[in-house]
């Protein structure tokens, strides 16, 4: 039997709240199915199962504050499934032998009737097994602060799921600016962000790199590849500056993994951390898996795919906890350059400012280009400053050749 915990969703993470089960006693469930909703400082976080098999008990309640590894539900497994339904039927118990024969017949009782079947006992309904609807955490948050009634609210989310979105048109598109973003404790997150950047100030000895690079050819050639594309489909320039980032980082693995009691633990997969500004306030960075390995077309999709979902308060699990660099741009805000805090246990982020306009020299003449700044902030115990220019002029040189991206 296999057993389903609480997971780790972040080194400075001890415990979760759990506030919603998915799934009840009986229910199949697959490797990646989200069967939970814990609240953690970084806000509501979908949980994922890594198993494939039935959910044979729920060992947690709900609004129960869990620590970090203990067991929250328990899993029979496809294996132990099969073996269940393989295996042979026990022996019939042997007959009790007759007695001896006697000279002197015993007088045969009549046998008695037969008692009438007892009636089916219903069983025992788990708490988690009520019906309970989809909602996603920021709709719950916001519907309760509101006063709304679930029941009552029209669904339009994936798999019939009230979303945000849908609260706010049940309250006719007013809603009262909250104190605090729905689905998030601000100050705990706030308090959180805090707590692990001064780690990372204490423990990881940064040291800081800044390249610029010349990106006309990239907006160019991103010109050219949505001109016939509907705006929905479009790719932008953070798309590219992502893929170049997870490509030069499996060139240069040594920006690429873990640093944990002083050694550094190469990660095999590439997953681009992407600092995500969150409706409300307060900052999550999840994780686009395999950025150096889909088609671009791909992760733009998966891009915004995060991004909304991470706004809307709908992190999953395998998003925020396995990170293995991070990107974190404030481009968009105006910022020309911006130098990142290393999220312990990675050991490196790269920043990225605004595209601004500047003269440059090109084949010995002065003209306006496109040009952004980039910074690298490292982990001095893992690389050094000329590992570290490489590693920026790699990002360089992949933005210039958009068209290899």
């Amino acid at each position: 039997m296999a057993e389903f915990r609480m997971p780790s969703l972040g080194a400075d993470m001890e415990a979760g709240t759990l506030v919603e089960w998915l799934v009840k006693p009986g229910d199949r469930v697959k490797r990646g199915d989200i069967v939970a909703v814990v609240e953690t400082q970084k806000g509501a976080i979908e949980i994922e199962i890594f198993e494939t098999g039935k959910i044979e008990q729920i060992l947690v309640g709900l609004n129960t504050e869990v620590p970090v590894g203990t067991p929250l539900a328990r899993i029979q497994t496809e294996l132990e499934g099969s073996a269940g339904t393989g295996a042979a039927a026990p022996p019939p118990a042997p007959a009790a032998p007759s007695a001896a024969p006697s000279s002197i017949s015993a007088p045969v009782k009549p046998p008695l009737p037969p008692l009438p079947p007892l009636p089916p006992v219903p069983p025992p309904v788990a708490p988690a097994a009520v019906a309970r609807p989809r909602v996603s955490p920021a709709a719950r948050r916001l519907a309760g602060a509101q006063g709304i009634d679930l029941s009552t609210v029209t669904a339009s989310g994936p798999a019939g799921a009230i979303v945000y979105a849908d609260v706010e048109r049940r309250l006719g598109g007013v809603v009262a600016p909250p104190k605090r973003a729905p689905g998030l404790d601000l100050d705990a997150m706030r308090t959180a962000i805090a707590a692990a950047m001064a780690r990372s100030k204490r423990e990881i000895p940064h040291y800081y790199l800044e390249h610029q690079v010349d990106v006309t050819a990239a907006e160019q050639w991103l010109t050219q590849k949505n001109a016939a594309r509907p705006p929905d489909e479009r790719l932008l320039i953070g798309a590219l500056m992502i893929r170049s980032v997870a490509l030069a980082a499996r060139r240069f693995p040594a920006f690429n993994g873990f640093c944990r009691d002083g050694k550094f633990e190469l990660s095999s997969a590439v997953h681009v951390g992407v600092a995500i500004a969150i409706r409300g306030g307060g900052l999550a960075a999840p994780a686009l898996h395999d950025a150096d390995r889909i088609p671009l077309d791909e992760l733009m999709t998966r891009m915004r795919d995060l991004v909304q979902r991470t706004r809307a308060g709908r992190i999953r699990s395998s998003e925020i906890s396995d990170p293995t660099i991070t990107v974190t741009s404030l481009g968009e805000r105006g910022v020309e350059t911006l130098y990142g805090i290393i999220y312990p246990p990675q050991v490196a982020i790269v920043g990225f400012g605004k595209v601004v306009t500047r003269p440059w020299v090109i084949d010995g003449a002065i003209g306006p280009r496109s040009v952004v700044t980039i910074t690298l902030s490292a982990d001095h115990r893992v690389s050094d400053g000329h590992a570290g220019a490489l590693f920026l002029a790699e990002i360089g040189r992949l933005l210039q050749e958009p068209d290899k991206l």
